[in-house]
């Protein structure tokens, strides 16, 4: 019972009456829910009128504010699956037979796919980048979640699970066999996708719900010739024969500035700009008194006019037509405005601002942008549009808003908010580039000094041919895909009852979703509620902190509904290595354990283990939620050594047996001792148990417990089958590390000094060289000398030479060690005031003893007085000092 997803192509009219009918049904039930307060009241509920969230839904697989029909869908699906499963000969109604590894196969990333290019959002992964990790966690009819779905790329890749075409099949089906992995299991999945922005779950929805292509695309020509007949003459202006007319694609404004020494007027574009080089140049003299001037030094010239919508005086900066490119009979062609343009832009100039143009203010005082904009002039919505791209948007909205089709009035709306920001002054100026469409800044809003006035048929004309083709090509099923609008720390969903979490959550403070969506959402006249915006913000009051307790509420959501023993992953695009740090303290808080984290390599196109900090790159995390029988045990024996080596010992069932690839082993990071150590910690610490054994007693029965390979640990049976392509001659490539603090030097010396790890045995003057090579020492760090990290931990023979000390003697150097770290915290928790610098491992050692003495506000103190940046960069002082402060309040 493999869903195969189809689409209509050829039916030109309405939708299917019985599904008219159950839309009608469902809008009429939306529409008492939320007259309910309590309804409304639903923490991230979008700010809009009933109205206009009834007209953005489309019941019951998707709406505009949190989805009352989600529990309807899901327990539909449920079923569903359950005979999809036994079509397919798979177990119904057991969760013991699923077993998946970490999924560590490259993927292309697929953004130059059409169906990807429909419509941009400001962060996607492609769904062709997604397909394969839904193919090896999930089988067909399982139910996928993307809390933070975006264009909803995830449902669009869990449909196509089932659409594929049979190139694209095989292409995934050999990626699969060279990484070991077994064959894909082809058929549709369903997916529950949900965003805080009412702007990105509608671009989601228009993704995954099927329409008939050929009736979309005679709506938007239809739609785009109307408005020609009404708008058309805006947009005429005479040949240079005086003559003939020729159509406008676009109108270059410039801004008017004044010099600074004599006052003269400016035009930025006549004085600055370079016909031949289409540059700008950075100096030019002052028409006026040749002064010379830069971009830095001119001074920013206001005129006052009426606002056209409040009808009080507004203060904009000045702007001047100076150029028109037109086309006559096929060809372009550029002049200056004449006096019959000049005229045309008078006269609508002087309408009166259409209907539909929101007029909304920005909320300024909130945004990180509104600096950008607001000394401008540019405060509220209708300030964006000049007069003449006012009527044009305004004409679209309303056209698209007209069609009696409730679905293919959703798709014109999709496509015509695509202008939204191309119509706007937003829009740059560009002569380099091949066209003026969309030029805008991505991720700001920046009004330029040379701004592009294009036309909407030069804007949308091109877009409708390919929304059309890259449609055509791809289909939707009507129930594979349901769609909520709201926080993704409250889903109205059950627990345990999602197979799967592919998730590219916010990343700190790169993008500002809520600010960037206002724009296109004041169109729909439903925009986001950004007080749970999981982001760092300081106009809106959100430091990393808050970022980290919202994202934590975010993956407990996700831990409460996904089934125990399944796979989240996480695509993670890091700016730095403390917001890195605050996404993996909230996903191990949140109750999953992290079983591989992978950073891009962009310039080999794959991906690569993460040993330590992971700086600027796109990360992929593997993460499962442990099943119940793990999470019993240890309730059992929380505390104990026996809870920890049940732990280590699922840990490592769930850890993939590292692949050959070109007859290659890359060495697992996940199953080196100090990262099972450091897994070990967190999933005591995440559950408020204490650690029972420190790092030398833990590396010490590792080797007692487990098969050690290469500096790697096994359970018995994936030690045979590493053993079995050592024996086919794959070469093992170890892990390369920073050295940035005291841990991350010990861990460089054992691999450098280790022969189980490709090392050898050295003189300290052979090691202190490459040591300094590899040192990026961070600024707070206390980082003792390499002798004193040598003696500490490491011993040397009677040539002079260091090496790692076998387990007795290691455990005995580590106790002395620890002694003396002891003591050094000691000191620190004796004063008071700012550490400036100090020694991490020190530090970490005395909040381990700390914490297994229940002393949680030593932690919390010692933690308070260290600078706030270092606490945040380092994940295991982080995860302490967190769970320290949970514990004490």
């Amino acid at each position: 019972m493999t869903q195969q997803i189809t689409m209509d192509t050829e039916t030109p009219g309405a939708a299917d009456p019985a599904r008219q009918a159950e839309r009608q049904e469902y809008l009429a039930r939306l529409r008492e829910y939320l007259q309910d307060p309590a309804f409304r009241a639903i923490e991230g509920f979008p700010i809009g009128e009933d109205e206009d969230i009834l007209a953005l839904s489309d019941p019951p697989y998707y709406t505009a504010c949190p989805n009352p029909f989600l529990p309807e869908v899901i327990a539909r699906w449920q079923r569903e699956r359950e005979e999809t499963r036994q079509a397919l000969g798979l177990p119904v109604g057991s969760e013991e037979n699923y077993r998946r590894e970490p999924f560590a196969a490259d993927v292309s990333e697929g953004k130059t796919d059409a169906l990807y290019r429909a419509h941009s959002y400001h962060t996607k992964v492609p769904h062709l980048a997604i397909v394969p990790s839904i193919l090896h966690y999930t089988d067909p009819g399982d139910i996928v979640l993307d809390g933070f779905c975006g264009s909803g790329m995830t449902g669009v890749a869990a449909q196509w699970c089932g659409s594929a075409p049979e190139e694209y099949r095989r292409k995934v089906e050999a990626e699969f066999a060279a990484q070991g992995l077994p064959g894909p299991v082809w058929g549709a999945r369903r997916a529950v996708l949900n965003d805080l922005a009412p702007a990105a779950t509608f671009i989601a929805a228009n993704y995954n719900s099927p329409f008939g292509v050929d009736a979309f695309a005679a709506a938007g020509r239809r739609l785009l010739r109307e408005v020609d007949q009404e708008l058309g003459w805006m947009y005429e202006t005479l040949h240079t024969d005086g003559q003939t007319k020729g159509r406008i694609e676009y109108t270059v404004w410039s801004e008017v500035f004044a010099c600074p020494d004599c006052a003269g007027e400016v035009v930025f574009y006549e004085e600055a700009f370079d016909a031949d080089t289409k540059r700008v140049r950075d100096s030019f003299p002052c028409p006026h008194c040749a002064a010379n001037l830069t971009k830095n030094n001119l001074e920013r010239a206001f005129e006052t006019r009426p606002d056209p919508a409040l009808g009080t005086p507004w203060s904009r900066i000045r702007l001047r037509a100076v150029l028109i490119c037109y086309s006559v009979g096929g060809k372009r062609y550029e002049r200056t405005p004449d006096a019959h343009d000049l005229d045309v832009l008078r006269r609508i100039d002087a309408m009166p601002l259409p209907a539909e143009i929101p007029t909304n203010r920005f909320p300024i005082e909130v945004m990180s942008h509104g600096s950008r904009i607001a000394p401008k002039g540019f405060t509220h919505i209708h300030h964006f549009y000049l007069p003449r791209a006012a009527h044009a948007m305004a004409a679209l909205w309303r056209k698209a808003n007209a069609h009696p089709d409730a679905r293919i009035r959703q798709m014109l709306l999709f496509f015509v908010e695509q202008a939204a920001w191309g119509l706007s002054v937003l829009n740059r100026y560009a002569p380099l580039h091949y066209s003026h469409v969309n030029r805008y800044l991505t991720g700001v809003y920046y009004v330029a000094s040379q701004h592009a006035e294009c036309s909407p048929w030069y804007t949308l004309q091109g877009k409708l041919q390919r929304l059309a083709r890259a449609f055509s090509g791809h289909g939707a099923s009507g129930d594979a895909a349901a769609l909520t609008t709201g926080t993704a720390a409250r889903l109205d969903l059950a627990a345990d009852s999602i197979d799967y979490v592919y998730t590219d959550p916010p990343f700190g403070e790169n993008i500002y979703y809520a600010d960037l969506n206002y724009l296109v959402e004041s169109w729909h006249g439903v925009v986001t509620n950004a007080v749970p915006e999981a982001i760092v913000d300081r106009f809106k009051g959100k430091g990393l902190p808050e970022y980290q307790r919202l994202m934590q509420r975010c993956f407990a959501e996700y831990c409460r509904v996904l089934k125990p023993g399944r796979w989240m992953t996480v695509v993670f695009h890091n700016s730095r290595n403390s917001v890195w740090n605050a996404i993996q303290e909230a996903i191990q808080t949140a109750g999953f354990v992290v079983a591989d984290v992978r950073t891009l390599d962009k310039q080999q196109g794959s991906y690569r283990q993460v040993t330590s900090s992971a700086v600027k790159q796109d990360l992929v995390i593997s993460a499962y939620k442990p099943n119940g029988g793990l999470e019993e045990e240890f309730r059992r024996t929380a505390g104990s050594t026996e809870g920890a080596w049940a732990f280590v010992r699922a840990h490592l069932g769930r850890l993939p047996v590292p692949p050959v690839v070109d007859g290659t082993i890359e060495a697992s990071a996940e199953r080196r001792d100090f990262l099972l150590y450091d897994r070990m910690v967190a999933f005591h610490l995440t559950r408020g148990a204490t650690v029972p054994l420190s790092a030398a007693e833990f590396y010490a029965g590792l080797r007692e417990r487990f098969t050690e390979r290469d500096g790697m640990f096994f359970l018995p049976e994936q030690a045979a089958v590493y053993d079995q392509a050592k024996m086919a001659g794959a070469e093992v490539q170890q892990l390369t590390f920073l050295v940035s603090d005291e841990k991350s030097a010990i861990q460089w010396l054992r691999q450098r000094l280790s022969p189980a790890l490709g090392g050898a045995p050295a003189t300290y003057q052979d090691i202190q060289p490459s040591f300094l090579q590899n040192l990026h020492q961070s600024r707070y760090e206390a980082l003792p000398e390499l002798r004193q990290v040598l003696e500490e931990g490491f011993l040397e023979d009677d040539r002079g030479r260091w090496y790692v000390p076998d387990g007795g003697r290691s455990g005995d150097l580590e106790r002395l060690r620890l002694r003396g770290l002891w003591r050094e915290f000691d000191e620190y928790a004796a004063e008071s005031g700012r550490l400036r610098a100090f020694r991490s491992e020190a530090v970490r050692a005395g909040f381990a003893r700390a914490w297994a003495a229940r002393d949680y506000g030593t932690i919390v103190r010692v933690a308070e007085r260290l600078p706030r940046a270092a606490l945040e960069e380092d994940p295991d002082l982080l995860m302490y000092y967190d769970n320290a402060t949970l514990m004490t309040e």
